[in-house]
């Protein structure tokens, strides 16, 4: 799935949660696309794309180790250390299904070579499928600046954050 649908999933899905503040929305965002840390293996040309991407960060030990350390900045640290593995493993569930047949999950890698297949239920990559739930997923957003009044950019670019939700609100509103 595209990263920009993991950015989305992650910060839409954290604002349906009450209590958290930006930070622990920001990590949610963080925790939903951190599994692609491994798509930077494309700098060593396409082989190794495509013997490291979901493998090297897509599985059980680089999320327990990235979640507990979204967890340590976080204040509440049991709830957001689960929150953050949620996030991370919607990503998971994400990319099997919409990455593309022979894109499996090495779930237990390095400690197995075994991985999950995803070839009988993934769709492919450029599909309507993916193209629905990032529109889906954007709608949301839009939804939250209404509802909320924040965007994604709350945490990391505040002022720009008020600009857009004032702007869009105008928008909508003239």
């Amino acid at each position: 799935m595209h990263i920009q649908t993991h950015i989305m999933a992650g910060w839409c899905s954290a604002n349906l949660l009450p209590g958290l503040n930006k930070r622990e929305r920001l990590f949610a965002m963080i925790a939903a696309v951190v599994p692609d840390v491994d798509g930077l293996s494309i700098l060593g040309g396409r082989d190794a794309y495509w013997n490291w991407h979901h493998r090297a960060g897509h599985n059980l030990g680089f999320c327990i180790v990235a979640c507990l350390v979204l967890a340590v900045f976080s204040s509440s640290k049991v709830k957001s250390f689960l929150l953050y593995v949620a996030q991370f493993h919607l990503h998971l569930l994400m990319d099997v299904l919409g990455s593309g047949p022979g894109w499996g999950i090495y779930y237990f890698w390095p400690f197995s070579g075994r991985y999950l297949d995803n070839s009988n239920v993934s769709w492919e990559f450029y599909s309507w499928q993916n193209i629905t739930i990032a529109a889906t997923l954007f709608v949301g957003v839009l939804g939250i600046v209404f509802w909320k009044g924040r965007t994604p950019l709350e945490a990391i670019m505040p002022r720009l954050d008020r600009q857009l939700v004032g702007w869009i609100t105008r928008r909508v509103a003239a």
